[in-house]
This record gives C-alpha cells, structure tokens and sequence, in this order.
C-alpha cells in the first residue's frame, strides 16, 4: 500500500490464498492510497490513487415482513453531505435444529447415551455471506440520506426464520468512480439472462500492468473505513403463519430392534454401527425392556452436517 505522500506499508501472506494483510496502519484519510501488487512470476500490477473515504455510522437495520417473507433494509445518512455513495455486504447468522432429536449414538460396540453437552448434534447454527452486489446512491437528493435501501429477502418457509436469525451489515463510503465500477458489475453479472436486459459492458476497473497497459485488468482498488450494525430478529415476531420448510425429506423414524425377531440377526449393529441411521430413542416392550431403538438419517437427524454447534460468541 502506497500514500501520496511516499509512504509504503507491507502487506503478508495470511495463510489464506490470495489473502494478504497488515497489522492495524492508522491510515490517514486526508491522504491517497494506491495498492502495488508483484505476482510471483515477477509481473508488477499498480493501482491509481483514490481518495479515502470515511464511511458514517450506520443508522439502522430495518425489516418488513410480508405475506411471502422477510424484506430487510440498511439505512444510513452523512449530516456533511459528503459521502453519496454506498455499497453494503452482510453476513448471516440463523439458529436452527435437526427434524429429529438424537438421544443416543453407536460407539462401535453398543448404544450408548448421548451426552447433550458435548455431543450435540440437535441444535445448530448455519451462516451465510452476501452473495449480491448491493448498492444505494444519495447523489439525486438534497440530502445525503439513505433510507430502507433493499438487503435481502428471506422466504418466509427458510430455515433462516424459524428460531432466531441475526445480520451483521458492513457498510462502505465509495467515490463516484468506484460506484460506477461496481454498479457496472452488478448489471454484467446480476442482470443478464433474458433478450429484454441489458447487454454487458466493457468492465474497466483502475488497475494497470506498468508493462503492458493494454492488458484486460478487472478489479477496482478503493479505500475506506468500515462501519457496521448487527440486529436479531426472534420467530416470535414474526407471523405465526409462517411455516418453515425443512431442507430434506423425512419420513416416519424407522423401528430398528436390537435383535430382529424374524432371523434373529442383530439389526442395531448393521444399521447404527455402520452409521446407515442414527439412533433417536429407546423402543421398550410391555416389561420395560429395551428391545431396540428409533433411528433416523444424518442428514434428518444431525444439523452439524449443514452447520456448526458451537454457538457463536454474539449469540443473544
């Protein structure tokens, strides 16, 4: 990273491909920055200054729910009147559970109890990043305000919505030409699919090869500060109507007997050893018994197949 006035900070491999960073830089926002980028084949890339841009607070997370979802929106306003541009991402939180409740596990010798605390396999958290260039301009206003610009919608059967769901919102100041770059994007790549849309369009970003100006270089280097809001949003305040779709098809739970009484093969050990199913709870005979056990599939009885159990650390 370059400044204007001839400074330069290093940026290190963060283990993570194509992921470079540097400890805090307190940057200074009266000044310019550009980006130079050496590839390990020794080919120079470099950027062209841009001013920094200082993004103001983000004033609210809003959301609207209708007949068919969750409509959420980002507001915001610059009481300078400086700002105008605005591009906003956003990650996705959502608590949800497995169809089925697994009491008990295999261990490869018996059934056994499952311990709720270690072994939860119930009660899950999935996430999710944006995946839409999202966008809002104040530029034909008098004032700078944003107010209920669209973030996403959220079907009103989603998992999403079915305990609790939370949004965390980044929210970044752009300069006129870098709006212009990602709302070009935007319609070359959100926008395009029928003969009624819009044809795509030479997509230059600000990047250059130093030795070869006239090659194709897509990318938009900006800089800027972050701001961000994170709301929750609990089932019950949303219409009670509502009624969550769950993911895969399940059935009734199997009966799985631990010795099946028509060839006497034991049928817990091929089913649940083998993790064919998963065992649910106790089946027991007149007597009190344990003779076998429900069982179910992973993927209607185990939500860390499509999330983790480790609450986060934000969770309210």
């Amino acid at each position: 990273v370059e400044s204007d006035a001839n400074q330069s900070y290093n940026l290190s491999d963060a283990k993570i491909a194509g992921t470079y960073a540097a400890a805090p830089l307190n940057l200074s926002a009266n000044q310019k920055y550009r980006v130079r980028i050496k590839t390990s084949k020794g080919v120079t890339y470099l950027s062209d200054f841009v001013d920094a841009r200082v993004s103001p607070a983000v004033d609210s997370i809003s959301w609207k729910a209708t007949e068919n979802g969750l409509q959420l929106y980002t507001n915001t306003h610059d009481a300078t009147n400086k700002t105008r541009y605005y591009r906003w991402e956003y990650n996705e939180t959502w608590q949800f559970r497995a169809k089925y409740f697994s009491g008990f596990k295999a261990d490869g010798k018996a059934i056994v109890p499952r311990n709720p605390a270690t072994e939860n396999i119930y009660e899950c958290w999935g996430n999710s990043i944006s995946s839409s260039i999202v966008l809002g301009s104040s530029s034909k206003l008098v004032n700078d305000v944003i107010y209920l610009n669209p973030l996403t919608f959220i079907a009103s059967d989603s998992e999403k919505v079915g305990i609790k769901y939370s949004i965390l919102v980044r929210q970044y100041a752009l300069t006129k030409e870098a709006f212009e770059f990602w709302e070009l994007l935007k319609k070359n790549t959100e926008n395009l699919g029928s003969i009624f849309d819009a044809l795509p369009s030479q997509l230059t970003g600000n990047i250059h090869n130093i030795s070869n100006a006239s090659e194709p270089v897509i990318g938009y280097i900006g800089a800027g500060t972050i701001t961000q809001k994170r709301i929750f949003v609990p089932r019950d305040v949303l219409p009670s109507a509502w009624r969550v779709k769950y993911p895969y098809s399940c059935g009734e739970p199997d009966s799985v007997y631990t010795v099946n009484p028509k060839t006497g093969s034991r049928d817990e050990d091929a089913i649940f050893q083998t993790k064919s199913q998963l065992p649910l709870d106790e089946i027991t005979n007149d007597n009190g018994f344990v003779i076998g056990h429900t069982g179910a599939g992973a993927q209607c009885a185990d939500c860390t197949i499509r999330g983790t159990n480790k609450k986060p650390g934000f969770w309210q």
